[in-house]
């Protein structure tokens, strides 16, 4: 079992994850730079990092995340997106 862990937006990520993840992370933060001002309302966002069956999914604190697939793809998706979908069909 792996425990997770929170990180605040902008700042380095977990030593655990590989560089490919770091790389995904780095440009959704890149995206949303611009949505997300350094001192938007005074509540810092956040990733948090889970492992499922061994691979990290990340979700910011609005929903986006980017996952990991059985297969090693790399997948971003922003909340709402996937809401019509099986919660696990990102696994296959």
């Amino acid at each position: 079992m792996r425990l997770g862990t929170r990180w605040l937006f902008g700042a380095s990520p977990p030593n655990s994850l590989g560089a490919d993840v770091v790389e995904a992370v780095r440009a959704v933060e890149h995206s949303r730079r611009a949505e997300i001002p350094d001192s938007a309302d005074g509540i810092p966002w956040f990733w948090t990092l889970t492992w499922l069956e061994g691979r990290p999914v990340c979700e910011l604190d609005d929903g986006t995340r980017v996952i990991v697939s059985a297969t090693g793809t790399i997948a971003i998706t922003s909340s709402g997106e996937d809401d019509e979908e099986d919660d696990d069909s990102w696994m296959s």
